[in-house]
């Protein structure tokens, strides 16, 4: 059944068709091992799977949300990542809602608090929100502080079990950007005032631990220098940044210092957007509701790092497809398993609008690539080294 899919692409079919043939290869498969787990830090054990929930709230209803929420923690997924200014594509209307929908979850099914980690993230500096803090225009204690407390109020929770920086507050490339301008520099909040907020968070109950997201080798060492200094400040246990087929810039720099540091990566987009899923080089260019159809013209990031019409981007997005079909291997399983086997990812965090595409991630736990698959993988990423930084 497997073989039907990996011919997707060589008989044109519409993107109905490899909906169908995904529904009933995960069909086959889901349930027959629960998501294994990890240790993200002492105290603080986490699914290999992180449910990420951007699209709750926009791209998805309630009905939906709490649907996809349920099937997740039935296969034994407790890790759940949200952020202030989610959904996206972020809109003052909708802001929130993602972690309002992940606390109505909670309640209405009655999950036991303790048996999930909720991780949720406070905004970096950014001109373009001014419904979230007027910017937000800094991570001052203050802007920490007042975002810890509106996320602890819509997830209708105590606390949360990870609080991450959703990018720094200091100027570094991101989202597809790749050479760094000097002159973009500007004063920035210290990390010891950052460090010292999540501190007291911590010291109140609020937050059990922090990490940091989009992050820089130099910004995770300062983060870890100060809290070396400082005895009083929290030592970040992990950093949330894109890994995948397309994009391992986090082995140039940032892996050395994660593992002689121990700091964990929650490695997100590991299907680079949805590319190396395989559905946006369908003849049609995939489904009208797929994100980066649904959403054109306003997906920033999308629209410029995971970019098809860039001919480098899509043909490593065919070569890595051609290797799933070579082995008899759904797309998605080879994307989801390279990045599940790195040794210092303790958590996949991935996004599901639909329960079949749920399902398809979760049937990826069961795939082991063998050495012939990951040369072959790395014979491809030898002639396109990360397409998408």
């Amino acid at each position: 059944m497997v073989k039907k899919i990996a011919h997707i692409f060589a008989l044109g079919v519409s993107h109905t068709t490899y909906q169908q043939i995904s529904c009933s290869i995960s069909a086959c498969s889901s349930g027959a091992m629960a998501v294994p787990l990890s240790n993200l830090s002492l105290n603080l054990r986490v699914s290999k799977l992180c449910l990420g929930t951007m699209t709750f709230g926009e791209q998805n209803s309630l009905s939906e949300s709490l649907n996809l929420l349920d099937k997740a923690f039935d296969s034994g997924i407790n890790f759940f990542d949200s952020a202030e200014m989610y959904p996206v594509p972020q809109r003052e209307e909708t802001q929130g809602r993602s972690e309002e929908y992940f606390g109505r979850w909670l309640k209405e099914r009655k999950i036991p608090r303790d048996r999930v980690v909720f991780a949720t993230k406070v905004s970096g500096p950014s001109g373009q929100m001014t419904w979230i803090r007027g910017g937000p225009t800094c991570l001052d204690s203050k802007n920490i502080k007042e975002a810890i407390d509106n996320s602890l109020l819509r997830a209708r929770t105590d606390y949360i079990d990870l609080y991450q920086v959703h990018w720094p507050d200091r100027y570094v490339p991101m989202f597809g950007e790749t050479d760094y301008d000097p002159v973009r520099q500007y004063n920035v909040v210290s990390f010891e005032e950052q460090l010292d907020a999540l501190g007291r968070a911590i010291d109140a109950g609020k937050i059990r631990f922090v990490g940091v997201s989009n992050e820089t080798p130099y910004g995770v060492m300062k983060f870890l220098q100060a809290a070396e200094n400082n005895p009083a400040y929290p030592r970040i246990i992990s950093v949330q940044n894109s890994y995948n087929l397309l994009c391992r810039n986090f082995d140039a720099g940032l892996a050395e210092c994660c593992h002689l540091e121990r700091v964990s990566l929650l490695a997100y987009s590991p299907l680079a957007m949805g590319l190396l899923s395989g559905k946006y080089l369908l003849p049609d260019g995939g489904a009208d509701d797929a994100r980066l159809n649904l959403f054109r013209g306003r997906y920033s990031e999308g629209e410029s790092r995971y970019n098809l019409s860039n001919p480098t981007i899509r043909e490593a997005t065919k070569a890595y497809i051609s290797i799933a079909e070579h082995y008899d291997i759904h797309p998605v399983s080879l994307a989801i398993a390279f990045v599940l086997r790195h040794p210092l990812v303790s958590s996949v965090v991935f996004g599901a609008t639909k329960l079949w595409q749920l399902e398809e991630v979760i049937s990826a736990c069961e795939v082991k690539l063998n050495p012939e698959i990951i040369a072959d993988i790395d014979e491809v990423y030898s002639r396109f080294p990360n397409p998408c930084s």
